[in-house]
């Protein structure tokens, strides 16, 4: 199909289908890859996940994916991580003990409180701080059972509560994560990921 091309990293685990779908939805065309060197200069890129943190980790690392993706995040090109994509973003994780994550967030990845229900399944408010420009509150819907606590210093946030607060999403530049499912969230989360895909346009070869 005709539209802007979206090139979708697998993480081996990934929710390919729904995220392909919704990337449909909103009139983009994309495009599941794993080289390399299409990741790096790819206008943007999605990295999904459902699963767990270590074998998402293994299979970027066998792929030679990771110093890419990190440099992509770090520069602030148009780089979209969904649901597991927003924890592999950080340091390490409580889920697999003696993994390293991305690093683009020097923050530990933490599981709910055994006093709530993880995982933490079905829909829950995000509400939007200011400074975001993607970012509205609304409700969208969650598949978790690991969280980030706390909120990165330079990154424009959203929380949500589910046994306290954590971060539910964050952007900077033209970077978007989200511990929710944009992509199942109805037309608010719709919403979301066209606004995304838009900024592509004007900063995807310049971020």
């Amino acid at each position: 199909m005709d539209g802007p091309e979206v090139i979708v990293v697998p993480t081996g685990s990934a929710n390919l289908a729904s995220i392909l779908a919704g990337m449909r939805r909103i009139g983009a065309a994309p495009r599941v890859s794993d080289d390399v060197g299409e990741v790096a200069s790819a206008r943007r890129v999605v990295l999904p996940g459902v699963g767990a943190f270590g074998a998402a980790m293994a299979k970027l690392s066998v792929g030679k994916l990771t110093d890419v993706l990190a440099e992509r995040v770090r520069e602030g090109r148009p780089t979209l991580a969904v649901c597991l994509g927003l924890q592999l973003l950080c340091a390490t994780s409580e889920e697999t003990e003696g993994a390293v994550g991305l690093g683009v967030l020097p923050s530990r990845v933490e599981r709910f409180s055994h006093e709530v229900r993880a995982p933490q399944m079905g829909w829950n408010m995000v509400e939007a701080q200011s400074g975001c420009r993607f970012l509205e509150t609304g409700y969208a819907y969650f598949a978790n059972s690991y969280c980030l606590r706390d909120e990165p210093e330079g990154w424009s946030v959203a929380c949500t509560e589910h046994g306290g607060q954590f971060v539910s999403a964050l952007e900077r530049g033209a970077v978007l994560a989200c511990q929710f499912h944009p992509e199942l969230s109805g037309p608010w989360g719709l919403g979301l990921l066209a606004r995304w895909l838009a900024i592509g346009e004007t900063e995807g070869d310049t971020c």
